[in-house]
């Protein structure tokens, strides 16, 4: 097999093996790791036929070619297990003339958990290829669902400690307390006073400015590229389930419809179409921060804008980091390094060259509450408002471009986790101020109307200790990440 090598989007890092790129997090001209060229596959038939983790082991194997076929199938198979509560791993549903992708069946009910139940296990090995005695540093800025899957998968692991900053203000309540309930005296979970733009930025200053000799940083955000390769695997998993169980000829193109801010989801569509897959058109589903609309729309991005508020916080952000790597894939290093300094400097850049095989649409706030209205008035099917977004979107789309080519809608998280918000939108009810006594209040009214429990993990959450309450400034966070470690050393 060839060894598939990783290059830096700026040009000026040198090459290395996955496992190298998966263990640095950014490298370090501030780019991020890309594969030199993409693995084709050579036989769709063959991989349309295989479970979920078969499928995963075949796709990742072209991609991180430096791990053994035991490491890959051991990684594969406790990363994809009974934490999900579906066999299939992420269902394909339809409902009405619409098929969504369920990708919110693992344990922390987001579709963060298809990467974060993988990456751990592949990075803790990777530090075993290479020898690194250090203690290991997670650090992941969040804007909601990241944080508790990246928890989740790195609690108790030995040797590895995980910061995790999230925008205090930025995240459901729900998703807030699954952050600070989080058990493991290796899991430290830190509020910023800032937006996840704030976050992201100061998370990525640490990377550039660590100076800690005993201490080896790494990232489980989607700047890893070891978060974005497991997305791959379902976009083959939702293709084989339109041809095994809803018709679909094999052969023929589908088109993608995903919800997205920071675009690591639906740049895993881009990589899985590159290595063979039929995927006629991406469709980039945005809510009222249009920038990644602008972008494909108008080939301007510009951050410089009012950063606004939704309850689909996981696409509130203005610097959306993998975008950086399509710039890479379509223009090459010169130009991302020239663009991402201008993005830096003037907060905004111009990219007039095609994106081929992309669109993009938006919703706004009312928009779609009354996409999660409509869908629950004539499916009996409850969205989340960032499902609601793609499903607004590919409304408006399919509208405007008269493209009835099948299209799958990304479902990037189960409704529960944002009981205030779907509830107001479908009964159009008031709720107060977020706590999390009203939040359990508003999943009391979302188990009757959707006529099922709520999730555990959820429901158990009323019960749980909150463990983590430290709140910081934008500016003071690798001051505390630092004394935190300190402190760590001398217990």
């Amino acid at each position: 097999m060839i060894l598939t090598q990783y290059v830096s989007t700026r040009g000026k890092a040198d090459k290395c093996s996955a496992s190298q790129a998966i263990l640095t997090g950014l490298a370090n001209d501030g780019g991020l790791y890309v594969p030199e060229i993409f693995p084709k596959i050579d036989n769709l038939t063959h991989l349309l036929s295989l479970s979920y983790q078969d499928l995963a082991i075949n796709i990742l194997k072209l991609f991180l070619t430096d791990y053994s076929s035991d490491e890959l199938k051991s990684c594969v198979y406790k990363a994809y297990d009974e934490k999900f509560d579906s066999q299939i791993i992420a269902p394909l549903e339809k409902r009405g003339e619409y098929y969504f992708l369920e990708l919110f069946h693992g344990p922390t009910l987001a579709f963060k958990d298809m990467a974060l139940s993988f990456l751990p296990r592949i990075l803790k090995l990777a530090a075993k290829k290479h020898d690194i005695n250090k203690k290991i540093v997670i650090l992941t800025a969040t804007s909601g669902d990241t944080g508790k899957a990246a928890l989740e998968g790195f609690a108790h692991i030995e040797g590895v400690e995980i910061f995790v900053f999230f925008p205090s203000e930025g995240v459901s309540s729900i998703q807030k307390l699954q952050m600070q309930t989080q058990a493991g005296e290796n899991t430290h979970v830190i509020a910023v006073n800032g937006n996840f733009d704030d976050t992201q930025t100061g998370v990525k200053k640490i990377f550039l400015e660590n100076h800690l000799e005993n201490v080896y940083l790494s990232s489980a955000n989607s700047i890893n590229i070891g978060r974005l390769l497991p997305q791959i695997v379902y976009y083959f998993s939702a293709y084989a389930q339109m041809v095994h169980r809803f018709g679909l000829k094999e052969g023929d193109r589908i088109n993608f419809t995903v919800p997205t801010g920071n675009f690591g989801n639906i740049l895993a569509g881009y990589y899985a179409r590159e290595m063979g897959l039929p995927i006629k058109t991406l469709l980039c589903a945005s809510n009222d921060n249009r920038v990644l609309y602008d972008f494909f729309t108008k080939g301007d991005y510009d951050k410089n804008r009012e950063f606004i508020v939704t309850t689909s916080p996981s696409m509130d952000i203005l610097v959306s980091s993998n975008l950086e790597r399509l710039l890479y894939h379509i223009g090459g290093s010169e130009i991302t390094a020239e663009l991402m300094d201008q993005l830096s400097k003037k907060g905004k850049y111009s990219f007039l060259t095609e994106k081929p095989g992309f669109a993009a649409n938006c919703a706004t706030q009312d928009e779609s509450n009354e996409g999660i209205r409509r869908m629950y008035n004539d499916n009996g099917y409850i969205l989340d408002p960032h499902t609601a977004v793609a499903y607004v979107s590919y409304r408006k789309y399919r509208t405007e471009t008269n493209d009835f080519t099948p299209n799958i809608i990304l479902s990037t998280a189960n409704p529960f986790k944002f009981p205030e918000s779907v509830c107001k939108a479908i009964s159009q009810q008031n709720f107060s101020k977020v706590n999390f006594q009203d939040a359990f209040g508003a999943l009391e009214i979302l188990k009757k109307l959707s006529l099922s429990p709520a999730p555990s993990q959820i429901m158990n959450l009323k019960t749980k200790k909150v463990r983590h309450s430290i709140v910081c400034m934008p500016d003071e966070m690798g001051e505390l990440l630092f004394k935190i470690l300190a402190l760590d050393a001398l217990k």
